[in-house]
Parts: C-alpha cells; sequence; structure tokens
C-alpha cells in the first residue's frame, strides 16, 4: 500500500508559521450522526434606531453617527488598545513578564445599509471599502508610534460579533502581533534563501496543481491553503509581490473587489446562511522599512463544518497537542469552487 493524501492520516505543514496540522481524511467515511439543520434566516430592517453603527444613531459612548452614506470609520468608543497608556514593564523571577502597550483601534462600517454584509454589496462599493482601508494604513502607519496595522472583520453572533451591521475593525499598535510576527520571520527566512517570495513560490505550485484553488482572476487567487486548519479555510493571495495595501494599481483594486464578494458569496451558499467568520488582511508592518519579503494575502477562518448550525471547535487534541481535521482542503475547494456565484437570497426574490 502507497500512501497517499486522500486515503491516510499525516501531518501537513504550514510555512508561514511553521506549524503542523493533523488530517484524517479516512474519517469521512465514518456514518455521521450529529446535527444538520439550516438556521432560520435573520430578517433584519435596512435602518435600525437601536443600532450604534446606523448612520445619525448616538452611539454608546455618547457620540453621534454622521448620515454618512457610504462607508464610515471612527476611533472605538471601548478600544482595546489606546495612545494614553503609559510606558512601564512588569518583570517578576524572570517568568512573569509584560510590557505596556499602545495603539489605536477603529472600526470601519462597510455600508449605512443595516440590513446587508459584505457578499451582498455591489462590488464599487467594496471598493469604496478598500479604499477606506488603504487610508487607515496610511494614516495610522505614518503614527511613529504604530508599527503595524490589523484589518479584520468579525462576522456573526459565532465568532463574537456584537453588532450585525455590516463593519470591520482595524487594530493598530506599537508591537507587530504574534500570528503576522511569526509568518514575517518565515517570509523573511524564505526569502534571504531564495531572493524570492515563499507566497508567490506556493501559488506557483497551487496553480500548477489546481486541486486546492476557489477562483481566480487576473490579479489574485482565492484557494484552500495545503495547511489550512478551519474546515473551509481560504486566503486571498496576490498574484504580483507586494507588500502593502498602498501598492494597488487601480485595476488590483477593482479586482480584489471581485473576488472578496464572489468568494464570501459561495461561503453564504455553501449552507444557505449568512456564513460567520473572522478574516482579516496580513501585510508589512509600518515601521520604515521595505519588508520585500512580504506578500500580501488576505485570511478567511469560517467555523461551520457541516450545516448552518454544526460548528468545529478546538477541543481535546486539538488544544493539547495539534489542530485536526477531517475534510481535506482538496475536498472544501471542491466544494466551494462548485457553487454559484450568485447570492442565494437573490434567487430566491426571483422565485
Amino acid at each position: 500500500m502507497s500512501f497517499n493524501l486522500t486515503d491516510h492520516p499525516h501531518r501537513r505543514y504550514n510555512p508561514l508559521t511553521g506549524e503542523c496540522i493533523l488530517v484524517s481524511p479516512h474519517r469521512t467515511k465514518r456514518p455521521w450522526q450529529g446535527q444538520v439543520e439550516k438556521s432560520e434566516e435573520e430578517k433584519r430592517p435596512e435602518y435600525d434606531p437601536k443600532c450604534y453603527l446606523c448612520p445619525g444613531n448616538e452611539r454608546a459612548g455618547g457620540k453621534k453617527n454622521p448620515d454618512y452614506k457610504s462607508t464610515f470609520v471612527f476611533t472605538n468608543d471601548f478600544a482595546a488598545l489606546n495612545q494614553e497608556s503609559p510606558n512601564g514593564t512588569f518583570e517578576e523571577g524572570g517568568l512573569l513578564r509584560a510590557n505596556s502597550e499602545t495603539g489605536i483601534c477603529r472600526v470601519v462600517c462597510f455600508s449605512p445599509r443595516h440590513d446587508l454584509t459584505l457578499p451582498e454589496l455591489p462590488v464599487a462599493d467594496i471598493e469604496k471599502v478598500i479604499e477606506l482601508w488603504q487610508d487607515e494604513y496610511r494614516t495610522l502607519g505614518a503614527n511613529p508610534n504604530v508599527n503595524y496595522v490589523q484589518i479584520f472583520e468579525n462576522k456573526g453572533k459565532m465568532m463574537g460579533c456584537s453588532n450585525p451591521h455590516p463593519h470591520g475593525q482595524i487594530w493598530s499598535q506599537s508591537t507587530v502581533p504574534s500570528e503576522p510576527a511569526t509568518e514575517g520571520k518565515h517570509q523573511g527566512d524564505y526569502y534571504q534563501r531564495h531572493q524570492r517570495s515563499l507566497l508567490a513560490d506556493y501559488l506557483k505550485l497551487e496553480l500548477e496543481q489546481q486541486e486546492r484553488i476557489v477562483l481566480e482572476n487576473e490579479y489574485y487567487v482565492a484557494l484552500v491553503p495545503f495547511w489550512a486548519v478551519w474546515p473551509y479555510e481560504t486566503m486571498i493571495i496576490s498574484k504580483r509581490h507586494i507588500q502593502h495595501i498602498l501598492q494597488f494599481t487601480n485595476e488590483e483594486k477593482t479586482a480584489y473587489a471581485e473576488i472578496l464578494q464572489q468568494l464570501t458569496i459561495r461561503y453564504d451558499n455553501l449552507f444557505e446562511t449568512s456564513f460567520p467568520y473572522s478574516a482579516g488582511i496580513h501585510q508589512a508592518p509600518t515601521d520604515g522599512l521595505d519588508h520585500m519579503e512580504w506578500h500580501f494575502h488576505h485570511h478567511f477562518y469560517p467555523p461551520l463544518l457541516r450545516s448552518a448550525t454544526v460548528k468545529k471547535f478546538m477541543v481535546g487534541y486539538e488544544m493539547l497537542g495539534d489542530p485536526q481535521r477531517d475534510i481535506t482542503a482538496e475536498m472544501a475547494a471542491e466544494q466551494l469552487r462548485g457553487l454559484s456565484d450568485i447570492h442565494y437570497k437573490s434567487k430566491v426574490s426571483e422565485v
């Protein structure tokens, strides 16, 4: 018997982090006795007078939103980081250590419409979101006390999102956070050895094999990474080796908006629900260095496994050993690739 990725347990290596995941594809052959059901579709109004993100409404901190017609960004009223924290350290016995951390946290409203999500926005409106991300990356990154700008979105109650209004967040801080720091180190080591981008070489392999590609356009590829942990985890990678969002051409900006819309539509169509996820951009730090090793990419981590209500949890072995998955990256990509690029709600409204 010869080893193959489809039938036999194996560990897959993630070159961005140096970590491994246990993949057990043979377990998909066992009978499933768990719950499979659709969630009830939540009906939301275009405007909610009680929503603290809707245009013209008062936020929890007492400030009032403008009557915005497109995107809107403001400093989080209950920020995890702030600029006023005093410098300081704590150390005891060489084992208990802490350092003060400063930063700026922003909230990004994608649309004035309370009832929409990212996949339901027109491409032109997603472009405006990208332009706002660019402005914030530029402005926050110019602050001498900010060395990393993390742009991200938590979608859905399942991912801890406290407000259904379409929005994301931007946390900027003086220290590069652990995950991008780890990715940066591995990309840097690879670039030093080969004088090429790690993700450019990885993308070349994926495009040759075509097994894990979900979507592709002239400038970007959306794929299920070979080392994916979450059931339907994906990553959007720029075909051109660019370090950050400010390097987009106008054509790349439009293509990025298109692939964001098409990928998130496929997520919603998978189980015909507003698909929850945590997603975010990984790009070069804003410390003034060139960071030629960095390659722009966008991670999506969705928790749903078999239906709108069946979640994948990190438990047991996954918390104490390695992450583990039964559905292979190839299986997940095949499912996502085969879905329609027309949102399921649009199909229902046409009937």
